[in-house]
């Protein structure tokens, strides 16, 4: 700890146009910092050379291209080309991958969604889906979200995990799937879905135990919105989790997504984050953007700068928070604009892969004085 403190005070007093995101994640001692990606922006040169950075990216996330409707299109019938290609350019860098996801509501293709099927084949749709998916990557993966997730190559520069972290210090793969998805409505009941609606809670054990023998070395996640600050959502998820976990259903951890808007960061979620930790399953912010009401305006441009430095500074200071993912680095392919009207520049870097203030709203988040 020593050693960690000399390092962060040297790195205080340095320009922070010299710090990068990924260094600086890991000398707070977290396992990465890293990125969601998607297959179309693979072909723009720029973006590539920018998210083979290992110095601000030690981790990716597919977007899109592991989801059911790009991986199993027909029943039976798999695809994982997208995926491949994401997860060998994690691979040819070093970086670890978490896979996302086994089961969510949307993105399905029509054969599940209008199916009809009984419960006993609906169950046995979802294992052969989550098996044959986590299958497919084993050992390459940290961990899918149901949105179960995986982890992939953990370069050796790694400074060391947490005492109550178990994971060898040798180890170069670890796997994570966020596995289940956005499962629970905000006030904290149940979604209301084909999988919930057919079969109840059953799919939740039998995503889990699918993804746990095809790759019994995987990182399983629930992954959920709205669960950052203290609610209804959040004690939802932690009740479930301790649930599973007292019945002997493989569950590791809790993706909280962390899509924000500036100025609204929950004032309790360094306290929640803590409180889903307390559940014995370490947390990950999972797909962080804080977007923004255009025009963007200086007034908004330093709110976001400093929510950034609130959400890191959260993450820092619980110690089973094992590391943060942005939903993508670049505002040129953001999700927000085409799916919020009139929202946006949520991400750290613009357009023109400019470096934001936001980006040193990070960077200060990691080097503040942890609590």
């Amino acid at each position: 700890m020593a050693k960690l403190s000399v390092l962060l005070g040297v790195l205080a007093f340095a320009s922070v146009s010299l710090a990068q995101l990924a260094v600086l994640a890991e000398l707070n001692r977290k396992l990465y910092f890293g990125t969601a990606t998607d297959n179309p922006e693979l072909s723009n040169a720029s973006y590539v050379r920018q998210l083979s950075n290992t110095l601000d990216f030690h981790q990716l996330t597919p977007a899109n291209s592991m989801k059911w409707d790009a991986t199993e299109p027909e029943r039976g019938v798999f695809n994982f080309t997208g995926g491949d290609q994401i997860v060998s350019q994690a691979e040819r860098h070093g970086q670890i991958m978490r896979g996302h996801n086994c089961v969510w509501h949307n993105q399905l293709p029509d054969w599940v969604t209008a199916g009809n099927f009984d419960n006993a084949t609906l169950l046995s749709i979802v294992e052969n889906h989550c098996g044959t998916l986590v299958g497919h990557y084993k050992g390459r993966i940290f961990s899918t979200a149901t949105n179960i997730a995986l982890l992939l190559n953990f370069s050796n520069r790694r400074l060391g995990c947490p005492q109550w972290y178990n994971s060898a210090s040798s180890v170069k793969l670890l796997v994570a799937y966020l596995s289940l998805t956005e499962i629970f409505n905000d006030d904290g009941t149940f979604r209301q879905t084909v999988f919930f609606n057919t079969t109840g809670t059953a799919y939740i054990k039998t995503a889990l135990r699918a993804a746990r023998k095809a790759d019994p070395h995987a990182k399983l996640y629930i992954n959920d919105f709205n669960i950052e600050g203290s609610g209804p959502k959040a004690t939802a998820v932690a009740n479930l989790v301790k649930e599973l976990r007292a019945e002997g259903v493989p569950i590791d951890g809790i993706g909280v997504q962390s899509h924000l808007i500036v100025g609204e960061v929950p004032t309790t979620m360094q306290q929640n984050l803590q409180f889903l930790a307390s559940t014995g399953a370490e947390v990950a912010l999972t797909e962080l953007d804080i977007r923004m009401t255009l025009p963007n305006t200086p007034a908004l441009t330093e709110q976001q700068t400093k929510d950034y430095d609130t959400v890191i500074t959260a993450c820092k200071n619980v110690e089973r928070c094992i590391g943060v993912t942005l939903w993508d680095w670049t505002d040129k392919f953001s999700w927000v604009p085409g799916t919020f009207a009139g929202q946006g520049d949520a991400c750290p870097w613009d357009d023109n892969f400019n470096k934001k203030p936001a980006y040193f709203g990070i960077v200060k988040g990691w080097l503040g004085q942890k609590a």
